[in-house]
């Protein structure tokens, strides 16, 4: 599916429950609410949250994490019009002539990072 096509169905799943009422502060806010979620898995996966040890286990499927996000991101970008197929393509544009990947590459070498 083309994001185009997911913003599209996006828009008509929200108009068939009457969600244009929601807000863009809410639908922002719960949006960094699934991003935390997201967060909750990468730190229990990478050990510095351990279930059983003072903390909760992350809850769900991760993939449903990602999906969420996805669709309220979908959500905000209809709301103002944006049309997220095109931006990225454009910003990716951007970030190609901002970001060298040559010197990028040799940098995170010389890092000992990639």
């Amino acid at each position: 599916m083309r994001i185009r096509d997911a913003q599209r169905r996006m828009l008509e799943f929200e108009e068939a429950r009457g969600w244009r009422g929601f807000r863009e502060s809410q639908i922002f806010t719960h949006l960094v609410e699934e991003v935390s979620e997201i967060g909750r898995h990468i730190l229990v996966r990478e050990g510095y949250k351990a279930p059983g040890l003072g903390h909760a286990g992350a809850e769900g499927e991760v993939w449903r994490e990602f999906a969420q996000v996805f669709s309220l991101l979908l959500q905000l970008a209809n709301r103002f019009q944006v049309d997220l197929e095109d931006a990225f393509r454009r910003e990716m544009e951007i970030m190609e002539r901002r970001f060298p990947a040559e010197r990028w590459r040799r940098y995170m070498e010389g890092r000992g990072l990639e």
